[in-house]
């Protein structure tokens, strides 16, 4: 029994939806363009994530030390460093490794080239790279390279600079932007869900506000509020699924064409000099894929059938 109404609500539903064809039509755009606004939600935030982990990704702090210091004291030190909690990972470059990495820059300037054989010696310090795990932690680990400075064999600090100061403006305005750009992209995506939700739903009552009629009938002969309402919810659901598949596609197209898309606009030919912008999008998509299907069907099958199911309690009442 339960079965055959299911059966009777789920045919029901599926002719409202084909008969009321132009009304259906609309309901698919309008689930589609707010499904689209959160997928682009979706896509910017992928977007805007990745371009933030490159730039957190080439802020760091560079520690240099003299030229006399032993290469015993540096790697103790480095050992220190590293068992910081705040720091990600350090690397070393030897004072031959910071000479090789010069002259393979320079090679084809002869004055330079000529400059740094008239000088003799390796003029170039040791150093250690530092990368925090957050932004705003370099300025800890730099009071704590300055207090800890330690001293060689003759008593003189081994360390000579630290180009945290010169790095710390651009630090601080990071450890600024990302916490300020989540919060908006968390703010935007509950705004357009709750305008998605109130378009969406005021345009399934016009549907449902066409059939009033027929509801009233179907009532006074008695139907239950679940079989009236269940072809509404199943119309509702069918427009969820059919904008959902709308905004997969239009969202693998524009994952695929929308890194090329960015380097045009800001007139770049050769993209390669801008890795950090070129796949983000079609690489998000791809690797996200499973994800983000459930998240834009399951959004679009909410939308249809949960305002179905509301918008169709006005008219349940005879």
């Amino acid at each position: 029994m339960i079965f055959t109404t299911f059966k009777r609500i789920a045919r029901t539903g599926f002719v409202n939806f084909w008969r009321n064809g132009f009304l259906s039509f609309a309901a698919i755009v309008v689930i589609t363009l707010s499904l689209c606004i959160f997928g682009s939600l979706i896509m910017g935030t992928a977007y805007g994530r990745s371009l933030l982990a490159d730039v957190k990704d080439k802020v760091d702090i560079n520690v240099y030390f003299t030229l006399s210091t032993p290469e015993y004291d540096i790697m103790q030190l480095q050992r220190d460093i590293k068992n910081l909690p705040e720091v990600a990972n350090t690397s070393y470059t030897s004072r031959d490794q910071a000479l090789a990495s010069f002259k393979d820059k320079w090679q084809d300037n002869a004055l330079i080239m000529q400059g740094l054989q008239e000088i003799g010696d390796n003029p170039f310090p040791a150093s250690i790279n530092i990368k925090a795990k957050e932004p705003g932690q370099y300025g800890g680990i730099a009071d704590y390279l300055q207090s800890r400075n330690p001293l060689d064999a003759t008593g003189t600090p081994i360390i000579s600079k630290i180009n945290y100061r010169e790095n710390k403006l651009v630090i601080d305005r990071l450890s600024k932007i990302i916490p300020a750009v989540e919060k908006a992209g968390t703010i935007l995506a509950i705004i357009f869900v709750i305008v998605a939700i109130i378009v969406v739903w005021n345009t399934i009552r016009l549907i449902i506000f066409t059939a009033r009629d027929e509801i009233s009938v179907m009532k006074l002969v008695g139907a239950s509020n679940t079989y009236v309402r269940g072809p509404f919810v199943i119309s509702g659901i069918m427009y969820g699924v059919f904008s959902g598949i709308i905004t997969l596609v239009l969202m693998g197209a524009f994952a695929n064409w929308s890194d090329t898309l960015v380097l045009k606009l800001y007139g770049v030919a050769v993209a390669s000099d801008f890795s950090m912008l070129v796949n983000i999008s079609s690489t998000y998509f791809s690797q996200n894929f499973a994800q983000i299907f459930l998240v834009i069907m399951g959004a679009g099958i909410a939308l249809g059938g949960f305002s179905s199911y509301v918008a169709a309690r006005r008219y349940l009442k005879v």
